[in-house]
C-alpha cells in the first residue's frame, strides 16, 4: 500500500541549534541535513538550492528572519530594529521569482511592526517571531493537505498523472502541492500512477520527485523532458499537476522551465492541466506574467551534471529557471480554499477574500 501521510519527508525544522534543513543537492544519494546557525546561512541555502520549491523557501525564510532576530545582540528597540530591517533584505535578496519568499517575509514584517509599535519588550519580540515562522510552516502543511483535497475530484482513476519538477513534500513544509494531489487521489482510492518529467537541467524530477514518490511506494515512471509529447499523444495520461512559485492576477502560472512546453502539449493533445499552489503563491499585485521576475541560474547547471562538464567549455549559455504558462493553457488552479477556473481575474480574487 502506497504511503500518503506527511510525515515520511522532513524538509525542514526549527530546533535550539538553528534551522535544520535536508540538503536537497544531496537525494538521492545521500539524506543528509544542514544545520543553519545563522540567518546569513539560511539566505545561502535558499540561494544555493539546499532548501528549493516555493512553499518551502518562505517557511525557510521566516525561520530565518526569527534566527537572526534571536541571536541579535540588539540592547534596544531602535537598533533591533535596524537589523531586522538588513535581516529581511538579505533575505529578500536569494531568489526573486517565487513568491512565497516576499509573503514570508511580508507576514514577518507585518508582526514585528507590531510588536514594536506596542513597545514588546526584546525576549517577547524574539519568542513571537518564532512562534510566528513555526506557524507559517504548519499552516503550510495543513494548506496543501486541504488543496490536496480539492484536487482529487479532479484526477481521473485508473490514469496516470504527469508531473514536472518537484511539487512535493520537498518543495514545501510537508505533504506537498502536485504531489499532495497525487497523495490524496491515492488515498481515495483512484489508483492513479505518475509519469514523473526529468526536469532538465537540475534535475528535480529525477532527483527529487522519483526518490519522495519510490519513497512513499507510489507508482512512478521517470522519463526525459522530451519525451512529453510522445505520452500526452498516447492516451495514457489522465492530466497533468504542476506547482508553482508565482500566479499572476490573470491566472498566469511562473513555474520551473519546461512547464510551458508541457501545457501547450496537454492542451494540443486534450489533456487538462491543473495547477496546485496554496493561495500565498497568488500575486494579485501582478497583473500577468508578463510582470513576473524570472530567475536567471548558473551557467554550470547547464553544461555540467552533478560536477561532470557535457559541453565544450566557453559555450554561450542561457539558463533562466522558470517559464510562464499562460492562463489559456491551465484547466484549474487547485488551492486550499477551492478550484479557481476561468476567469481567473474573478476566481482567485474570490478565494484570496475568503
Amino acid at each position: 500500500m502506497p504511503v500518503t501521510n506527511d510525515t515520511v519527508v522532513r524538509t525542514i525544522e526549527w530546533t535550539p541549534e538553528g534551522v535544520v534543513l535536508l540538503d536537497q543537492r544531496k537525494l538521492p544519494r545521500r539524506e543528509e541535513y544542514h544545520l543553519c546557525r545563522t540567518y546569513q546561512e539560511v539566505a545561502e541555502a535558499i540561494r544555493g538550492m539546499i532548501i528549493r520549491g516555493a512553499p518551502a523557501i518562505g517557511v525557510a525564510a521566516a525561520m530565518g528572519i526569527a534566527l537572526g532576530v534571536r541571536q541579535s545582540p540588539a540592547a534596544s528597540l531602535d537598533t533591533l530594529k535596524a537589523e531586522f530591517r538588513g535581516i529581511c533584505d538579505t533575505l529578500a535578496a536569494t531568489r526573486p521569482t517565487g513568491v512565497n519568499l516576499f509573503w514570508a517575509i511580508g507576514r514577518m514584517r507585518l508582526l514585528f511592526d507590531d510588536l514594536m509599535e506596542r513597545r514588546a519588550d526584546l525576549s517577547a519580540i524574539r519568542a513571537r517571531l518564532v512562534e510566528e515562522a513555526q506557524k507559517i510552516k504548519e499552516e503550510d502543511i495543513a494548506a496543501n493537505r486541504a488543496l490536496g483535497d480539492y484536487g482529487v475530484a479532479l484526477v481521473p482513476a485508473g490514469k496516470t498523472v504527469m508531473t514536472i519538477c518537484n511539487a512535493g513534500a520537498l518543495a514545501t513544509a510537508g505533504y506537498g502541492t502536485a504531489l499532495g494531489v497525487i497523495r490524496s487521489a491515492i488515498r481515495e482510492g483512484k489508483n492513479v500512477d505518475v509519469l514523473a518529467l526529468e526536469t532538465r537541467p537540475f534535475l528535480q524530477g529525477a532527483r527529487l520527485t522519483a526518490w519522495e514518490l519510490q519513497r512513499d511506494r507510489i507508482p512512478t515512471t521517470l522519463i526525459t523532458d522530451n519525451m512529453a509529447g510522445h505520452f500526452l499523444h498516447s492516451g495514457r495520461i489522465g492530466c497533468v499537476v504542476v506547482g508553482a512559485d508565482r500566479i499572476a492576477a490573470n491566472g498566469d502560472v511562473a513555474n520551473k522551465i519546461g512547464t510551458y512546453t508541457v501545457a501547450v502539449l496537454a492542451k494540443e493533445n486534450g489533456v487538462p492541466f491543473y495547477v496546485a499552489a496554496p493561495l500565498s503563491t497568488v500575486d494579485l499585485n501582478i497583473p500577468s506574467g508578463d510582470s513576473i521576475p524570472i530567475e536567471e541560474r548558473p551557467a554550470a547547471e547547464v553544461t555540467e551534471i552533478q560536477g561532470v562538464p557535457i559541453a565544450p567549455a566557453g559555450i554561450a549559455v542561457s539558463n533562466p529557471a522558470f517559464d510562464v504558462t499562460p492562463n489559456s493553457y491551465v484547466s484549474a488552479i487547485i488551492t486550499e480554499r477551492g478550484v479557481a477556473r476561468p476567469p481567473y481575474t474573478e476566481s482567485l480574487r474570490q478565494l484570496k477574500q475568503r
